[in-house]
């Protein structure tokens, strides 16, 4: 049999728009209002992921400061603040060593993670969440793992209706332009 890649390629959208129809848009909603409240108050963004899920945070970061003068931070992209936190304590501390220097409280910090059980993720929103940031968790149902223990430990949790971790990394973009363009449409810029 030989690969039909046309075939393919719209059995992958048709998935990824099923998807997306299945979102949960409160939750955006809740997200969005957060994201809000942040801007008018002058609190900063913390972006945190790990392995696929750590391309969004350096992603939205860019877009949220340049586009919306919001303050933000993806502490993926400090190499060497992210190797040091690995190498002197242990990878799981990558995140909550970092944001121990920089958040303050009232900022929020996002934790991108597809199966919502990266430990050091969820070890950067168990800080945020003790030192009285916001939490917001950007997962997926990978594995029928329900966003895994993200989900339960963040404010607010999008869990995207997904098994496949390349959906559920797909969306994770979304949720970013989806967030940045509403509030840029919500303040006329």
């Amino acid at each position: 049999m030989v690969f039909d890649f046309e075939d393919f390629a719209e059995s992958y959208v048709g998935s990824l728009v099923q998807t997306l129809n299945e979102m949960p848009y409160s939750e955006l909603a809740d997200f969005w209002r957060l994201v809000e409240s942040a801007r008018d108050s002058g609190a900063t963004v913390h972006f945190i992921g790990n392995g696929g899920s750590a391309g969004t945070p350096s992603h939205s970061a860019g877009d949220w400061s340049k586009e919306l003068a919001l303050r933000t931070i993806s502490h993926v992209d400090n190499t060497p603040s992210l190797t040091a936190w690995a190498n002197d304590t242990e990878y799981q501390n990558v995140f909550a060593g970092q944001l121990s220097t920089f958040i303050r409280e009232g900022d929020i910090v996002v934790g991108f993670s597809g199966s919502g059980n990266s430990e050091n993720v969820l070890r950067g929103i168990e800080l945020a969440k003790d030192r009285g940031c916001s939490t917001v968790a950007v997962t997926g149902n990978y594995r029928g793992m329900g966003g895994g223990k993200l989900a339960d430990l963040a404010d607010i949790s999008i869990v995207v209706p997904s098994k496949s971790m390349e959906r559920i990394e797909d969306v994770q973009l979304v949720i970013n332009h989806i967030v940045k363009e509403a509030i840029k449409s919500n303040n006329g810029l």
